[in-house]
């Protein structure tokens, strides 16, 4: 079991086991206050970046570094000893072990201060554990952070959004299951060079004032910068989680990812190759959506490619990009355990102008259903340089639609893909529906395809009064062995109905 795998399935599992409030017990003990503000924890960011940095010390004892993905698992926090426990958010946390090995420090903030929130064996409950939890004393900490809200019922406390493993979070709307997540940073991801994984180290509750909000600062490190975040979550139907960064390089930054967004795109009805599988379709996000600075809408259709793909939609202060699981029926998945229906899409907001430089999707080939394989950010065209300072903010929807921003145009419901009439071209059917599209027969509706290398042939567009929606199909006749650049949108004369649908075609 991956990485990946076992965290949504450690979260899972924190879901179901949500619980009414009741009388308290054993709470975390707290430190004596000390004093907090966001500029302090970001002149502290900014003074760690002064120096060389220092790689985290695992502090795990063997015992915990020995469990196994099952003995882990059954290390539950106690529902009533969690933070604020009667309150309309609650606190609990990770314990250290198995893949978590760097304990983080967590605090309360509160009007005298912050309180650093202390680790106690009597928090947790073993399970059947293989070990006396008594030996751990004090050398063991937190591994990570989850928050609880009465999300879904009025009388029961549901997982809301948890941060655990390097930089990574992840957090669900009403009646969502995990899938999706985010990360503070993303640094030389698909990179010759390698990738590096920022890690935040402490993070800071704010004691909730009331049941609207949460806010939750945490401070980033890593080898090439340092980072003071502040987290401001909004539940509801589509969950909002405002994002303020500030950023302080060590050195010079030249492939950086802001706003990361990590998924799985397993097989879809465009990319079944080599799948023997009973279900249709296996993937927590279908496509990466993006509403351009000019106010263009596209649709990439995810693949799971057969070597590393790396593409790149330059533009200029983007207004919004998303992994998004557009397709929410049961019968594309019929799977009665993951549920894939459920798995919040999540969609960027920058908040002020982000300048020049592209949203970067990196789609990685796997065999396997567990691994996450795509990853979608916001690069800037201009390196960051050593010494510097970079603030930024953007607001981040984990929702199963963007129906918070005006959207007239039809969207893409299903890409499909196959053998064409000719030996070496390639069918492909996009059925279009929504906005202001007509749903009449006799519309003049028009499909403008272009391709960047091949040929096109047999185009044709029709209404398909079965499912009111309107159906393109056409063939490509590839040239050469590069990868071809695809795009169609649907007009009426000169009115544009549709977004732009586009696609990356590999012989």
């Amino acid at each position: 079991m991956n990485r990946r795998d076992f965290t949504l399935q450690l979260l899972a599992a924190g879901v179901a086991a949500t619980f009414a409030p009741g009388a308290l017990s054993a709470q975390p003990a707290l430190s004596a206050p000390i004093p907090f503000s966001v500029g302090a924890l970001r002149a502290r960011a900014r003074r760690l970046a002064a120096h060389p940095f220092q790689p985290p010390r695992s502090n795990l004892p063997q015992i915990l570094h020995d469990l196994s993905p099952e003995q882990y698992q059954d290390i539950h926090y106690r529902p009533e000893a969690a933070l604020w426990a009667d309150g309309p958010f609650s606190a609990q946390f990770f314990h250290q072990g198995f893949y978590y090995k760097t304990p983080v420090r967590v605090f309360q903030v509160a009007e005298d201060g912050a309180r650093e929130i202390h680790f106690d064996s009597a928090l947790f409950d073993y399970g059947a554990k293989s070990f006396n939890p008594a030996r751990l004393g004090d050398t063991v900490g937190f591994a990570g952070v989850r928050l609880h809200h009465r999300l879904n019922y009025p009388d029961v406390l549901d997982e809301l959004v948890a941060f655990l493993g390097a930089s990574y979070f992840r957090a669900l709307g009403r009646h969502m299951r995990y899938g999706v997540s985010a990360r503070g940073l993303a640094v030389g991801t698909a990179s010759d060079t390698g990738e590096e994984f920022p890690f935040f180290s402490e993070f800071y509750l704010e004691r909730p004032v009331d049941a609207n909000s949460f806010v939750i600062h945490a401070l980033m490190n890593s080898q090439s910068l340092t980072g003071a975040y502040s987290f401001t979550v909004r539940p509801g139907d589509d969950t909002i989680t405002d994002v303020v960064i500030s950023l302080y390089t060590r050195r010079q930054v030249t492939q950086i990812g802001i706003a990361p967004l990590t998924s799985k795109f397993f097989f879809g009805a465009n990319e079944r190759q080599n799948v023997d599988d009973f279900r249709p379709e296996v993937h927590d996000s279908d496509g990466l959506m993006i509403l351009t600075g000019a106010g263009e809408w596209l649709w990439r259709p995810l693949v799971n490619p057969e070597r590393l793909r790396i593409s790149t939609f330059s533009d200029r202060n983007p207004q919004g990009f998303g992994l998004m699981q557009r397709n929410r029926n049961f019968e594309t998945y019929q799977d009665l355990d993951a549920h894939y229906e459920s798995r919040p899409s999540a969609w960027v907001e920058p908040i002020g102008n982000w300048g020049e430089g592209g949203i970067m999707l990196v789609e990685i080939p796997t065999s396997e259903e567990i691994n996450d394989n795509i990853v979608a950010f916001w690069r800037p065209k201009t390196p960051l340089p050593a010494r510097a300072e970079w603030q930024g903010a953007y607001r981040l929807h984990w929702c199963r639609d963007v129906t918070f921003v005006t959207r007239r145009m039809a969207a893409t419901l299903a890409t499909r893909s196959g053998r064409g009439t000719l030996a070496h071209s390639r069918r492909f059917v996009l059925d279009f529906a929504g906005g202001s599209l007509p749903t009449v027969a006799d519309a003049p509706i028009r499909a403008e395809i272009s391709a960047s290398r091949g040929e096109l042939q047999h185009a044709t567009t029709q209404f398909n009064d079965i499912a009111q929606s309107w159906r393109v199909t056409f063939e490509l006749v590839p040239t050469g062995e590069d990868p071809i650049e695809l795009r169609c949108y649907l007009t009426n004369g000169t009115q544009t109905l549709s977004e732009t649908w586009c696609y990356q075609w590999t012989a």
